[in-house]
């Protein structure tokens, strides 16, 4: 107890930021849905002021009520006195975890599977293979399935299947030497989109070779540690940046790039905030960080790519969705927009609300489903309102919100990353006859 003390008054000083001013009400996607001042940052922040007392009577309860929180960024991003919330939030997860110890399921995901990237691998092999035996095609557009058996978790749910072959089971390992752009980039591509979403990992390679980029992809690569951390689980998440340290240090490269905004914020802000400085890793931690990127600002600020001056007569409509992570909590939100515009087939339209959070948040939508559904209804609301086709998002996991919810709408409209939006550009310029 005395240990957890001096975690709690390490807090301290950031909770002494926060006057209660209210602001965060106006942003939060949770309490916009359930309206309970728990579910706002104010009312978490005062709730840990008391933290110390409420351990002994109810942790339980301060622990629920710390994860009815998307850890989306709008209270941070918006706060007028920098509290840097989404970091007192995690450390408080941590520091109930330390306490409670983790649930049986958490255990099993994370430490079981997650912490073990090779049998992790293995296990979703296996699970791709046999997902046709309990799933079943739900709509064409989107690509999603839903339990051809009843499920107490998925009951009617729409969601996206595994992809019947991993990216690293397709394309194992890159080590390419810069080419005219003198540019040479470790590409580290993510649980989503080598599980799930590979045609992003093949789009980001062809835009990359397109460029002349060299390439480095190392043949095993772990979590970025995200949903560890954001569950509060310490053990796993130092076990998967040691992992992917270990990994990607050993080599040369100017940029190490992601697709995924979750990875980009994992690896650029949270692996150096949980890492003391007199951790054995922590300078090549922070020397990762300071190269990580987000693949359409790289494309765009290194590689020079600016919208199309032309636009063909048949040109789809296409809208975008701004990551949390990628707009909120790494200001980047320009640069997927001109990757779109890049492509001369499609036609842009904005959305009303385009970074508004889309409510998928991790486990969160697990575990409160039906608020994660009520957030990202308004947000499929917006899609429908702007007419568009195709709406993108440059983020795998906002992407799944995005198939499943406008799946059980039945609206035909496709979710994509920008960078296959480019990446088709590329492959039509590429597949030109001569001359033209």
């Amino acid at each position: 107890m005395h240990r957890l003390a001096i975690h709690i008054r390490e807090l301290g000083d950031q909770l002494a930021l926060c006057k209660r001013c209210g602001m965060c009400h106006a942003v939060c996607p949770v309490f916009a849905e359930t309206g309970r001042e728990a579910d706002v940052a104010r009312g978490k922040l005062a709730l840990l002021d008391g933290l110390v007392d409420e351990m002994f009577t109810n942790p339980g309860g301060v622990f629920e009520r710390l994860n009815r929180c998307l850890l989306c960024g709008s209270c941070a991003a918006i706060c007028p006195r920098g509290v840097n919330v989404l970091e007192i939030f995690i450390k408080a997860r941590i520091i109930l975890v330390d306490f409670m110890g983790l649930s049986w399921r958490k255990k099993i995901i994370l430490r079981g599977m997650l912490a073990r990237p090779g049998s992790f691998d293995r296990k979703i092999r296996w699970m791709a293979a046999a997902q046709k035996i309990f799933n079943k095609p739900a709509e064409e557009h989107s690509g999603t399935s839903c339990a051809r058996y009843f499920s107490p978790l998925l009951r009617s749910r729409h969601f996206v299947p595994l992809a019947s072959a991993p990216f690293h089971s397709i394309q194992s390992s890159l080590n390419s030497p810069a080419g005219s752009s003198g540019i040479r980039a470790a590409f580290f591509t993510g649980c989503l989109i080598d599980k799930i979403f590979p045609n992003i990992a093949r789009a980001t390679v062809d835009s990359l070779k397109y460029h002349e980029v060299g390439i480095f992809l190392p043949e095993s690569q772990g979590c970025c540690g995200m949903p560890a951390i954001a569950a509060g689980d310490m053990k796993t998440f130092i076990q998967l940046v040691r992992y992917n340290i270990e990994q990607f240090s050993e080599q040369d490269f100017d940029y190490l790039l992601t697709a995924c905004a979750t990875c980009t914020f994992a690896i650029k802000r949270i692996w150096p905030m949980m890492f003391p400085e007199d951790s054995d890793i922590k300078t090549k931690i922070d020397s990762i960080a300071e190269k990580t990127m987000d693949i359409n600002q790289f494309l765009v600020s290194k590689t020079g790519v600016k919208p199309s001056v032309s636009q063909s007569n048949d040109a789809v409509s296409v809208t975008y969705h701004d990551p949390c992570h990628l707009k909120k909590s790494l200001g980047i939100s320009d640069e997927p927009r001109i990757m779109i515009q890049a492509n001369p087939d499609y036609s842009f339209k904005e959305m009303l609300e385009p970074d508004r959070c889309c409510g998928l948040g991790g486990s969160f939508n697990l575990q409160y489903y039906e608020i994660s559904a009520k957030i990202g209804q308004r947000k499929i609301e917006n899609i429908k309102v702007s007419e568009a086709s195709v709406v993108t998002s440059g983020c795998p996991a906002c992407m799944l919100q995005l198939s499943t919810m406008l799946s059980q709408a039945g609206s035909g409209v496709v979710v994509k990353h920008p960078v296959e939006i480019y990446a088709e550009s590329i492959t039509k310029w590429c597949n030109k006859p001569e001359g033209l």
